[in-house]
Protein backbone atom coordinates (compact mmCIF):
# COMPACT_ATOMS: atom_id res chain seq x y z
CA UNK A 1 0.00 0.00 0.00
CA UNK A 2 1.16 3.72 -0.97
CA UNK A 3 2.14 5.75 1.56
CA UNK A 4 -0.14 8.86 1.66
CA UNK A 5 1.29 12.07 0.25
CA UNK A 6 2.77 14.42 2.85
CA UNK A 7 3.05 18.10 2.57
CA UNK A 8 5.21 19.64 5.73
CA UNK A 9 5.58 16.58 7.25
CA UNK A 10 1.20 16.37 7.04
CA UNK A 11 -0.64 14.07 5.29
CA UNK A 12 -2.43 16.04 2.14
CA UNK A 13 -5.44 13.98 2.63
CA UNK A 14 -6.69 11.44 5.21
CA UNK A 15 -8.10 8.05 3.73
CA UNK A 16 -11.49 8.58 5.05
CA UNK A 17 -11.57 12.16 3.00
CA UNK A 18 -10.16 10.54 -0.28
CA UNK A 19 -12.44 7.56 0.00
CA UNK A 20 -15.87 9.79 -0.43
CA UNK A 21 -14.85 11.92 -3.39
CA UNK A 22 -14.59 11.26 -6.87
CA UNK A 23 -11.43 11.64 -8.96
CA UNK A 24 -12.40 15.51 -9.95
CA UNK A 25 -13.19 16.33 -6.38
CA UNK A 26 -10.03 14.88 -5.07
CA UNK A 27 -7.85 17.00 -7.64
CA UNK A 28 -9.65 20.24 -6.52
CA UNK A 29 -9.26 18.91 -2.86
CA UNK A 30 -5.38 18.54 -2.84
CA UNK A 31 -4.83 21.53 -4.51
CA UNK A 32 -6.49 23.49 -1.89
CA UNK A 33 -5.11 21.05 0.55
CA UNK A 34 -1.37 22.10 -0.40
CA UNK A 35 -2.32 25.75 -0.20
CA UNK A 36 -3.85 25.56 3.43
CA UNK A 37 -1.38 23.42 4.78
CA UNK A 38 1.84 25.52 3.50
CA UNK A 39 -0.45 28.42 4.99
CA UNK A 40 -0.73 27.04 8.37
CA UNK A 41 3.00 26.26 8.67
CA UNK A 42 4.77 29.38 7.04
CA UNK A 43 2.33 31.87 8.04
CA UNK A 44 -0.86 31.11 9.91
CA UNK A 45 0.04 32.35 13.83
CA UNK A 46 0.45 35.68 12.13
CA UNK A 47 0.30 36.37 8.26
CA UNK A 48 1.71 39.71 8.82
CA UNK A 49 5.03 38.43 10.13
CA UNK A 50 5.02 35.38 8.17
CA UNK A 51 4.94 33.48 11.48
CA UNK A 52 3.94 29.71 11.19
CA UNK A 53 2.28 27.57 13.69
CA UNK A 54 4.16 24.88 15.27
CA UNK A 55 4.20 21.71 13.58
CA UNK A 56 1.72 19.82 15.57
CA UNK A 57 -0.32 22.78 16.14
CA UNK A 58 -0.85 23.10 11.85
CA UNK A 59 -1.37 19.10 11.93
CA UNK A 60 -3.64 19.18 14.52
CA UNK A 61 -5.52 22.11 12.99
CA UNK A 62 -5.00 20.55 9.69
CA UNK A 63 -7.23 17.48 10.68
CA UNK A 64 -9.77 19.29 12.34
CA UNK A 65 -10.58 21.39 9.41
CA UNK A 66 -10.37 18.11 7.26
CA UNK A 67 -13.45 16.46 9.29
CA UNK A 68 -15.20 20.08 9.15
CA UNK A 69 -15.28 19.63 5.46
CA UNK A 70 -15.65 15.74 5.22
CA UNK A 71 -19.07 16.15 7.98
CA UNK A 72 -20.44 18.72 5.71
CA UNK A 73 -19.78 16.70 2.50
CA UNK A 74 -21.97 13.84 3.88
CA UNK A 75 -24.83 15.53 4.97
CA UNK A 76 -25.19 18.56 1.53
CA UNK A 77 -22.17 17.34 -0.84
CA UNK A 78 -19.01 18.51 -1.73
CA UNK A 79 -18.29 22.18 -1.36
CA UNK A 80 -14.85 24.45 -0.69
CA UNK A 81 -16.93 27.04 -0.15
CA UNK A 82 -18.02 27.00 4.22
CA UNK A 83 -19.56 29.49 5.77
CA UNK A 84 -19.78 31.45 9.47
CA UNK A 85 -23.19 29.69 9.82
CA UNK A 86 -21.99 26.14 8.52
CA UNK A 87 -19.06 26.33 11.20
CA UNK A 88 -21.19 27.20 14.12
CA UNK A 89 -23.27 24.67 13.62
CA UNK A 90 -20.34 22.27 13.30
CA UNK A 91 -18.83 23.76 16.63
CA UNK A 92 -22.39 23.27 18.53
CA UNK A 93 -22.78 19.94 17.02
CA UNK A 94 -19.49 18.86 18.57
CA UNK A 95 -20.61 20.74 22.14
CA UNK A 96 -23.53 19.08 22.62
CA UNK A 97 -22.51 15.57 21.13
CA UNK A 98 -22.68 12.61 23.26
CA UNK A 99 -19.13 11.78 22.22
CA UNK A 100 -17.31 13.52 25.33
CA UNK A 101 -15.21 15.60 23.75
CA UNK A 102 -12.86 17.43 26.18
CA UNK A 103 -12.77 21.18 26.66
CA UNK A 104 -9.41 20.95 25.61
CA UNK A 105 -10.19 19.78 22.02
CA UNK A 106 -13.39 21.64 21.89
CA UNK A 107 -11.41 24.66 22.08
CA UNK A 108 -8.68 23.21 19.71
CA UNK A 109 -11.47 22.70 17.08
CA UNK A 110 -12.63 26.60 17.39
CA UNK A 111 -9.24 28.19 16.92
CA UNK A 112 -8.77 25.79 13.88
CA UNK A 113 -12.00 27.30 12.28
CA UNK A 114 -10.46 30.76 13.14
CA UNK A 115 -7.81 29.94 11.23
CA UNK A 116 -9.36 28.53 8.40
CA UNK A 117 -11.40 31.13 7.77
CA UNK A 118 -8.28 34.01 8.24
CA UNK A 119 -6.42 31.42 4.96
CA UNK A 120 -9.76 31.92 3.12
CA UNK A 121 -9.29 35.87 3.70
CA UNK A 122 -12.30 36.37 6.06
CA UNK A 123 -12.12 36.99 9.42
CA UNK A 124 -14.80 35.22 12.00
CA UNK A 125 -14.89 34.01 15.68
CA UNK A 126 -18.29 32.50 17.61
CA UNK A 127 -20.06 34.24 19.54
CA UNK A 128 -19.46 31.68 22.25
CA UNK A 129 -17.47 29.98 24.68
CA UNK A 130 -17.11 26.39 25.91
CA UNK A 131 -18.16 25.43 29.27
CA UNK A 132 -17.43 22.04 29.37
CA UNK A 133 -17.31 18.70 27.68
CA UNK A 134 -21.18 17.97 27.66
CA UNK A 135 -21.03 22.19 27.27
CA UNK A 136 -23.52 25.07 26.15
CA UNK A 137 -23.29 28.46 23.98
CA UNK A 138 -22.17 31.56 26.13
CA UNK A 139 -22.23 34.78 24.88
CA UNK A 140 -18.90 36.28 25.22
CA UNK A 141 -17.32 38.41 28.23
CA UNK A 142 -17.78 41.78 27.88
CA UNK A 143 -15.85 44.90 28.95
CA UNK A 144 -16.82 46.52 31.95
CA UNK A 145 -17.26 50.36 32.05
CA UNK A 146 -13.58 50.97 33.32
CA UNK A 147 -11.84 48.77 31.35
CA UNK A 148 -13.27 50.82 28.40
CA UNK A 149 -12.89 53.61 29.85
CA UNK A 150 -9.09 52.82 30.58
CA UNK A 151 -9.14 51.52 26.82
CA UNK A 152 -9.91 54.25 25.35
CA UNK A 153 -7.17 56.54 27.27
CA UNK A 154 -4.59 53.61 26.22
CA UNK A 155 -5.41 54.31 22.82
CA UNK A 156 -4.09 57.75 23.32
CA UNK A 157 -0.77 56.73 24.61
CA UNK A 158 0.01 53.76 22.43
CA UNK A 159 3.02 53.84 20.19
CA UNK A 160 3.46 57.36 21.30
CA UNK A 161 6.85 58.77 21.79
CA UNK A 162 8.24 61.93 23.72
CA UNK A 163 8.28 65.65 21.87
CA UNK A 164 11.53 65.51 19.84
CA UNK A 165 12.26 69.27 21.92
CA UNK A 166 11.82 67.59 25.22
CA UNK A 167 14.49 65.60 24.65
CA UNK A 168 18.31 65.94 25.18
CA UNK A 169 20.73 64.63 22.51
CA UNK A 170 21.27 61.33 23.91
CA UNK A 171 17.55 60.45 24.39
CA UNK A 172 16.95 61.55 20.90
CA UNK A 173 19.48 58.88 19.58
CA UNK A 174 17.64 56.54 21.91
CA UNK A 175 14.56 57.20 20.50
CA UNK A 176 15.46 57.29 17.14
CA UNK A 177 17.13 53.55 17.26
CA UNK A 178 13.46 52.86 18.95
CA UNK A 179 11.66 54.24 15.94
CA UNK A 180 14.25 52.60 13.85
CA UNK A 181 13.26 49.45 15.02
CA UNK A 182 9.25 50.11 14.69
CA UNK A 183 9.75 51.04 11.16
CA UNK A 184 12.56 48.91 9.73
CA UNK A 185 14.86 51.49 8.78
CA UNK A 186 18.20 52.80 9.45
CA UNK A 187 18.61 55.11 12.53
CA UNK A 188 20.04 57.95 10.05
CA UNK A 189 16.58 57.77 8.24
CA UNK A 190 14.85 58.49 10.72
CA UNK A 191 12.80 61.58 9.62
CA UNK A 192 10.38 64.11 11.38
CA UNK A 193 7.91 62.16 9.59
CA UNK A 194 8.29 59.18 11.54
CA UNK A 195 8.60 61.07 15.40
CA UNK A 196 5.01 62.48 14.09
CA UNK A 197 3.77 59.15 12.46
CA UNK A 198 4.44 57.43 16.11
CA UNK A 199 2.15 60.14 17.38
CA UNK A 200 -0.12 60.40 14.88
CA UNK A 201 -3.88 59.27 15.16
CA UNK A 202 -4.15 55.80 13.54
CA UNK A 203 -4.47 53.60 16.76
CA UNK A 204 -6.74 56.27 18.76
CA UNK A 205 -9.12 56.07 15.40
CA UNK A 206 -8.93 52.64 15.29
CA UNK A 207 -9.82 51.98 18.97
CA UNK A 208 -12.23 54.40 19.43
CA UNK A 209 -14.54 53.80 16.24
CA UNK A 210 -14.31 49.88 17.00
CA UNK A 211 -15.63 50.82 20.52
CA UNK A 212 -18.30 53.07 19.25
CA UNK A 213 -19.38 51.09 16.13
CA UNK A 214 -18.56 47.08 17.40
CA UNK A 215 -16.47 46.61 14.60
CA UNK A 216 -15.89 43.35 13.54
CA UNK A 217 -12.13 42.63 12.79
CA UNK A 218 -12.53 42.21 8.68
CA UNK A 219 -14.68 45.84 9.07
CA UNK A 220 -11.60 47.11 10.32
CA UNK A 221 -9.57 45.85 7.35
CA UNK A 222 -12.40 46.51 5.21
CA UNK A 223 -13.31 50.46 6.27
CA UNK A 224 -12.65 52.87 3.50
CA UNK A 225 -12.39 56.41 3.80
CA UNK A 226 -15.56 57.40 2.20
CA UNK A 227 -17.76 55.41 5.17
CA UNK A 228 -16.65 58.61 7.55
CA UNK A 229 -19.09 61.16 7.36
CA UNK A 230 -17.32 63.42 9.93
CA UNK A 231 -19.87 66.26 9.54
CA UNK A 232 -22.56 63.92 10.84
CA UNK A 233 -20.41 61.80 13.41
CA UNK A 234 -21.25 58.47 12.01
CA UNK A 235 -19.80 55.28 9.44
CA UNK A 236 -21.84 54.54 6.37
CA UNK A 237 -21.70 51.28 5.46
CA UNK A 238 -22.65 50.47 1.93
CA UNK A 239 -24.35 47.18 1.28
CA UNK A 240 -21.48 45.34 -0.98
CA UNK A 241 -18.95 45.97 1.74
CA UNK A 242 -20.66 45.31 4.67
CA UNK A 243 -19.21 41.98 6.35
CA UNK A 244 -22.84 40.01 6.72
CA UNK A 245 -23.80 41.74 3.02
CA UNK A 246 -27.41 42.47 4.20
CA UNK A 247 -27.96 46.05 3.88
CA UNK A 248 -26.29 49.89 4.32
CA UNK A 249 -25.69 50.80 7.49
CA UNK A 250 -25.40 54.32 9.15
CA UNK A 251 -23.51 53.72 12.53
CA UNK A 252 -23.19 56.40 14.98
CA UNK A 253 -19.91 57.75 16.56
CA UNK A 254 -18.91 59.63 19.70
CA UNK A 255 -17.90 63.51 18.85
CA UNK A 256 -14.65 62.50 20.36
CA UNK A 257 -14.27 59.23 17.91
CA UNK A 258 -14.83 61.59 15.29
CA UNK A 259 -12.26 64.44 16.03
CA UNK A 260 -9.97 61.50 15.78
CA UNK A 261 -10.76 60.26 12.73
CA UNK A 262 -10.73 63.52 11.19
CA UNK A 263 -7.29 64.08 12.28
CA UNK A 264 -6.34 60.36 11.03
CA UNK A 265 -8.15 61.15 7.77
CA UNK A 266 -5.93 64.51 7.32
CA UNK A 267 -2.77 62.59 8.66
CA UNK A 268 -2.42 59.34 6.11
CA UNK A 269 -2.72 61.81 3.44
CA UNK A 270 0.83 62.59 3.91
CA UNK A 271 2.18 58.69 3.90
CA UNK A 272 2.96 57.31 0.54
CA UNK A 273 1.31 54.14 1.23
CA UNK A 274 -1.93 55.37 0.59
CA UNK A 275 -1.91 57.18 -2.22
CA UNK A 276 -2.95 54.15 -4.35
CA UNK A 277 -5.90 53.38 -1.89
CA UNK A 278 -9.04 53.97 -0.32
CA UNK A 279 -8.36 52.18 2.56
CA UNK A 280 -8.99 54.28 6.33
CA UNK A 281 -5.79 51.91 7.84
CA UNK A 282 -3.20 49.78 6.27
CA UNK A 283 -0.69 47.84 8.66
CA UNK A 284 3.14 49.21 9.12
CA UNK A 285 3.56 46.58 6.35
CA UNK A 286 0.63 48.37 4.00
CA UNK A 287 -1.42 45.71 4.35
CA UNK A 288 -5.18 45.83 5.50
CA UNK A 289 -5.49 45.23 9.28
CA UNK A 290 -6.29 41.14 10.04
CA UNK A 291 -7.11 39.66 13.13
CA UNK A 292 -3.60 38.55 14.05
CA UNK A 293 -2.20 42.23 13.54
CA UNK A 294 -5.28 43.82 15.24
CA UNK A 295 -4.31 41.13 18.33
CA UNK A 296 -1.25 42.76 19.03
CA UNK A 297 -3.06 46.14 18.76
CA UNK A 298 -5.32 45.05 21.54
CA UNK A 299 -3.21 43.34 23.45
CA UNK A 300 -0.37 46.11 23.36
CA UNK A 301 -3.13 48.52 24.42
CA UNK A 302 -4.51 46.35 27.19
CA UNK A 303 -1.02 46.59 28.93
CA UNK A 304 -1.40 50.17 28.89
CA UNK A 305 -4.54 50.35 30.41
CA UNK A 306 -3.40 48.06 33.00
CA UNK A 307 -5.72 45.61 32.14
CA UNK A 308 -4.67 41.89 32.65
CA UNK A 309 -7.16 39.40 31.99
CA UNK A 310 -7.35 38.24 28.35
CA UNK A 311 -9.59 40.13 25.85
CA UNK A 312 -10.80 39.37 22.22
CA UNK A 313 -12.04 41.91 19.66
CA UNK A 314 -15.41 40.57 20.05
CA UNK A 315 -15.64 41.16 23.47
CA UNK A 316 -15.35 44.71 22.35
CA UNK A 317 -18.56 44.19 19.88
CA UNK A 318 -20.30 42.43 22.38
CA UNK A 319 -19.62 45.41 25.07
CA UNK A 320 -21.28 47.91 22.74
CA UNK A 321 -24.39 45.55 22.12
CA UNK A 322 -25.20 45.17 25.56
CA UNK A 323 -24.46 48.89 26.59
CA UNK A 324 -26.74 49.92 23.32
CA UNK A 325 -29.35 47.61 24.42
CA UNK A 326 -29.60 47.78 27.74
CA UNK A 327 -29.72 52.39 27.21
CA UNK A 328 -31.08 52.58 23.52
CA UNK A 329 -32.92 48.84 22.99
CA UNK A 330 -32.61 46.32 20.90
CA UNK A 331 -33.99 48.26 17.71
CA UNK A 332 -30.81 50.49 18.53
CA UNK A 333 -28.44 47.56 19.20
CA UNK A 334 -29.46 46.12 16.54
CA UNK A 335 -28.55 49.15 14.29
CA UNK A 336 -25.32 50.00 15.66
CA UNK A 337 -24.26 46.12 15.44
CA UNK A 338 -25.13 45.46 11.75
CA UNK A 339 -27.49 42.36 13.02
CA UNK A 340 -30.24 41.48 9.81
CA UNK A 341 -31.98 39.31 12.45
CA UNK A 342 -33.32 40.78 15.82
CA UNK A 343 -33.02 37.45 17.25
CA UNK A 344 -28.67 37.95 16.88
CA UNK A 345 -29.14 41.07 18.58
CA UNK A 346 -31.10 39.61 21.62
CA UNK A 347 -28.31 37.61 23.09
CA UNK A 348 -26.53 41.37 24.04
CA UNK A 349 -29.82 41.87 26.24
CA UNK A 350 -28.84 41.06 29.67
CA UNK A 351 -26.50 43.29 31.87
CA UNK A 352 -23.96 42.78 33.83
CA UNK A 353 -24.24 41.30 37.53
CA UNK A 354 -23.40 44.52 39.22
CA UNK A 355 -25.96 46.33 37.01
CA UNK A 356 -28.55 44.08 37.91
CA UNK A 357 -27.20 44.20 41.71
CA UNK A 358 -27.38 48.43 41.41
CA UNK A 359 -31.09 48.13 40.39
CA UNK A 360 -32.00 46.08 43.24
CA UNK A 361 -30.84 48.27 45.42
CA UNK A 362 -32.50 50.93 44.31
CA UNK A 363 -35.74 48.93 44.05
CA UNK A 364 -35.06 48.86 47.46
Amino acid sequence: MDKPEKVEGIVLIPGPSRDILNERQLVAYESYRRRLIKWLARQGKNPDALEGYAHDTARNYASIIDKFHRQVWQQDGYTLDLGHETAEDYLRSLIMSDDGYSRSHLHNVKLALIAYFRFNGDEWEPDITIKSSSGVSQPRDFLSGEERTALREAALEYGTVPAYAALDPDERTEWKRFLARRYGKSVSKVSKEDWDRANGFKYPSIIHTALDAGLRPIEVGRARTYWVDVENSTLRIPEEESSKNNDNWTVSLRRETTEYLARWLEEREMYDKYDDTDRLWLTRHSNPYSGSSLRYVLDATCNIAGIDRDISWYAIRHWTGTYMAREEGLAAAQSQLRHKSIETTAKYDQAPVDDRRDALDRMG
